[in-house]
């Protein structure tokens, strides 16, 4: 036989965004506890509110089937004497499993007969198991979690009521003094307390007391009363999905309603208009046919059509009064000049280890201009960012930023357009900050994405300069996404930056610009240089690369983003070639021999006079044509020479001794292999790769 099985836990209004995470979570833990039980069901559906988090499970089994085992004990010559009685092992065992000795047999295992007992587990009833879920329940993690009352109990919310029902019956659990029964909460103002008679009855029941539990149902519900809103007055409303969710989990009974504002706020930038209406408010902003914004919105507010009139106004009222600060900041905004807003930034600080935010724009004009000639940008897009890197941050002091923080950038390509910047120049202030998440959108433009990467570098650098490295899950920075917004932004534009070196180049270029504000930009370069390469482990475990091969290209000596993803790609793409694994085993080969010697550049010299066998000339002719064309070609093309050269390196230690007894002999052989080892750490170390 099964039941239905219905838990509902009941609490005060919870954020809207920790609803569909929360119930999604406590499906999941009872999905694994189910299966841990051995209990089997046909579903698990969830419900949830901002006021609950509730599984009906379906098809759940009444018991756990019995479970036969088979145990296998001391072999036979242990377990009986020369009597042929059990010992004080066999009887031991059989005590331990819970069985009789008459229940003992005797079973070959490997040749040898061996002590076997069977042991019967007989299920227990799923009512006696369901009150185990309290743990799931309380066990719940939340990203905000609160106390009330005496408790130490922390949760999301309060806990007001829970209902537990199996079929009709009550099943025991109580969190505090709250203990679970059959009565739940219809809708704050428009529903009352009721009973819930059986678990199949639970969505229907909530209905009658106006609330919708389930979220694909009040968010159809929304959908289809905004189509009819936007059909009825001729309007086109963009479903912002977010929007959506987070509307869906504010209200139970949800009643969309349009609203107006006067047309002459329509003068203020769409951007500032739809952020009051969308992320202030929660509205959805409407277009005319044509697509032009028009000075309406709908809204949804949690209840029936009652009063709705009301509802309609005083929504009105409050949008408009933040529809006046927008009127009000944006023409007081353009009383003053560029220049007058960056003035002003020398007074704000950044942070107080590092200095001021007019500080920061001199030294990311310096980063940002080595970065163009790096990346070459035209003398037209050198002359644009130079003047973008000098201004970028001016809107952060405007009243229009002020009162809306989540404008930055947005406002300041406004503005920058208003006062006579051209377009190249405004859309880069505004694409400094992207991407402003992890997966976000990358500056579309080459002066935005070299400026971002600039500011972004400089951000990195200064904190990892006055010491403060992010560790563990502590980044209050965000340089974490800061860097691999840098290493998405190089790899989408193809660009080429040796990251292991930009930290000596950025520190030089400061002192002989005077602007390192006694600072010392060249600081735990280790840190550094390992930062940016676990973002690079960060981004190919994201493109579910092998790992051994994720551990060997982001220990490049070359620590570029492009030639690291180029040179994954080409191992990626070649692993399962037939000569894969011999072309490895060959080079690194020579990184071992190599790596017991360590030489500075200048010090790694060749004398051919010293060859003993044509393999060495062979080698040194091959690897001398190899370093001619190596940063000319492509990753693909020098992979192809080194697969090339295994045949010739595998000549070469087959008639070599590479530690000769001659200093000089083993020396110069020893410089042959550095020098190839060099280029081959350009794909990383290949030692980590595990070949087959």
């Amino acid at each position: 036989m099964t039941a239905t099985y219905l838990l509902e836990i009941g609490l005060e209004e919870m954020p809207a965004h920790v609803v569909r995470p929360s119930v999604m979570q406590l499906l999941d833990k009872t999905a694994a506890f189910f299966k841990e039980q051995n209990l089997t069901y046909d579903e698990i559906k969830p419900f949830a509110t901002p006021r609950r988090l509730a599984i009906m499970v379906t098809g759940l089994a009444d018991r756990q089937p019995d479970q036969v085992e088979e145990a296998k004990g001391p072999a036979k010559r242990i377990a009986l004497d020369a009597d042929g009685h059990f010992t004080k092992a066999a009887l031991g065992f059989a005590r331990g499993q819970g069985v009789q000795p008459e229940d003992i047999t005797f079973k070959d295992f490997k040749g040898e007969p061996y002590v076997f007992v069977e042991k019967k587990t007989v299920g227990q009833p799923t009512a006696e198991i369901l009150p185990e879920l309290k743990k799931i329940v309380m066990g719940l993690t939340f990203p905000t979690r609160m106390k009330w009352g005496t408790n130490h109990f922390e949760y999301i919310r309060p806990i007001h009521w829970i209902v537990s029902l199996l079929d009709d019956q009550i099943i025991p659990m109580q969190i505090l003094d709250v203990q679970a029964g059959r009565t739940t909460q219809g809708h704050r103002f428009l529903g009352h307390e009721i009973e819930i008679a059986t678990a199949q009855d639970y969505e229907a029941d909530l209905a009658k007391v106006f609330v919708i539990a389930d979220m694909a149902k009040r968010q159809a519900v929304i959908e289809e009363q905004i189509h009819d809103l936007a059909v009825k007055h001729d309007w086109r409303v963009d479903l912002d999905p977010d929007l959506l969710e987070e509307v869906v989990n504010l209200v139970e009974y949800p009643t969309a309603f349009a609203g107006h504002f006067d047309p002459k706020y329509l003068a203020v930038p769409e951007p500032v208009l739809i952020t009051s209406m969308k992320d202030n408010q929660r509205y959805f902003y409407v277009r005319d046919q044509a697509g032009k914004l028009a000075p309406n919105f709908i809204g949804v507010r949690n209840g029936n059509h009652e009063y709705l009139d009301n509802v309609i106004a005083g929504n009105e009222k409050v949008l408009v009064a933040r529809l006046d600060d927008a009127k009000f900041f944006f023409e007081e905004d353009q009383k003053l000049s560029i220049h007058d807003y960056v003035e002003k930034l020398k007074k704000v600080t950044f942070h107080d280890k590092i200095g001021t935010m007019y500080e920061k724009m001199q030294r990311v004009s310096v980063i940002a201009a080595g970065l163009g000639h790096v990346f070459g940008l035209s003398e037209n897009e050198l002359s644009d960012l130079n003047r973008a890197s000098h201004i970028y941050k001016f809107d952060i002091v405007t009243g229009m930023v002020g009162e809306f923080p989540e404008l930055q950038g947005v406002m300041g390509e406004i503005y920058a357009k208003i006062f006579g910047e051209n377009a190249v120049v405004a859309q880069a202030v505004r694409e400094h900050y992207m991407p402003t998440s992890a997966e976000g959108d990358l500056p579309a433009s080459k002066v935005g994405a070299t400026l971002a990467i600039a500011d972004k570098i400089d951000t990195i650098l200064a904190f990892f300069a006055v010491g403060m490295i992010p560790n563990g899950s502590n980044d209050p920075y965000a340089l974490r996404r800061q860097s691999y917004g840098i290493v998405r932004i190089l790899l989408a534009n193809h660009w080429h930056l040796s990251l292991a070196e930009l930290q000596a180049e950025i520190a030089s270029s400061l002192k002989k610009n005077d602007l390192t504000f006694k600072i010392d930009w060249q600081k735990n370069p280790a840190e550094v240089q390992r930062f940016f390469g676990d973002r690079m482990r960060q981004l190919f475990g994201e493109k579910h690369l092998r790992h051994d091969f994720i551990d060997a290209v982001a220990n490049s000596n070359d620590l570029d983003p492009t030639t690291i993803d180029e040179v994954a790609s080409t191992l990626n793409t070649h692993r399962e070639d037939q000569d894969f694994k011999p072309t490895i085993e060959a080079l690194t080969r020579v990184i071992r021999l190599a790596n017991k010697i360590d030489s500075k550049p200048d010090q790694i010299k060749i004398d051919p006079s010293l060859f003993e066998n044509p393999s060495e000339k062979a080698l040194y002719d091959a690897v001398t044509e190899l370093q001619a064309d190596f940063k000319q070609q492509t990753v693909e093309q020098n992979y192809q020479q080194m697969r090339d050269l295994r045949p010739i390196i595998e000549s070469y230690f087959e008639e070599n001794m590479i530690m000769a007894d001659d200093e000089k002999i083993r020396r110069n052989r020893l410089n042959q292999l550095l020098i190839l080892q060099r280029l081959i750490k350009v794909f990383g170390d290949l030692q980590e790769l595990i070949v087959k």
